[in-house]
């Protein structure tokens, strides 16, 4: 099986997986069971290392990852969900990492989209103007 093959498979496997736009557990299950009694294992490798990817970047895409350098509230960081998840027009769900080298602000990462409101890169945005 060639690469790009390899890859539209796993592709139409991720879109099997979904359910109301969301991977679902019970049937990202049901497309491993069908895989695992359709083809020998030894040829199934290189298509799950593809379709792992697919599924972990669909799951990246509905996660707001919100690194904050001080407290953050529940309600702070559920709007700051909203906000994305309007902005983005799907359903996104906040996980927050405290990161105290970011001096104040936070950082968003929702799929490959970073939305950086530190401190620490108005500093740098700063010196930048000034030298």
């Amino acid at each position: 099986m060639s690469a790009v093959t390899i890859r539209a498979e796993a592709k139409k496997l991720l879109a099997l997986s979904l359910e109301s736009g969301a991977v679902s557990a019970e049937r990202v299950g049901a497309v491993l069971a069908a895989l695992s009694k359709s083809r020998p294992a030894h040829t199934l490798r290189p298509l799950l290392r593809a379709y792992l990817a697919n599924v972990r970047r669909e799951l990246a895409r509905s996660e707001a990852r919100i690194e904050h350098a001080g407290p953050l509230s529940a309600s702070e960081s559920d709007a700051i969900a909203a906000h994305f998840t309007k902005a983005l027009g799907r359903k996104v769900s906040p996980v927050l990492r405290r990161n105290d080298a970011l001096l104040g602000g936070f950082r968003v990462r929702v799929g490959d989209d970073v939305t950086d409101l530190t401190a620490s890169l108005r500093l740098a945005n700063l010196a930048k103007s000034l030298s």
